[in-house]
C-alpha cells in the first residue's frame, strides 16, 4: 500500500487515466474526487461489503427454504399430523 500525505487541490495520479483529487479536508473527513474513464467501475468499500453480506444472508435464506420444501414434499397429505 503506498501511503501519502496531500493537502486540499493537491492530485494523486493512478496510470494513465485516473486522477484523484483532494477537494476539502474538515475535521476527521476528507473529501476527494476521482476522475477516471466512464468504464472504471468506483464504489465505496462498505457498499460493496454491504451487498456482499445481504447475498451471502439472502444465500442461506434461499438454502432454508428448500430444504424445508424439501421436508415437506416428502410428507404424505393423506396422514393426519402427528401421525
Amino acid at each position: 500500500m503506498l501511503v501519502l500525505t496531500r493537502k486540499r487541490g493537491e492530485r494523486i495520479l493512478v496510470g494513465d487515466d485516473i486522477v484523484i483529487t483532494i477537494l476539502e479536508i474538515k475535521g476527521d473527513a476528507i473529501r476527494i474526487g476521482v476522475d477516471a474513464p466512464s468504464g472504471v467501475r468506483i464504489q465505496r468499500h462498505e457498499v460493496v461489503e454491504a451487498i456482499a453480506e445481504a447475498n451471502v444472508a439472502a444465500t442461506a435464506e434461499a438454502a432454508a427454504a428448500n430444504e424445508l420444501a424439501a421436508l415437506l414434499s416428502t410428507v404424505d397429505p393423506a396422514t393426519p399430523p402427528g401421525r
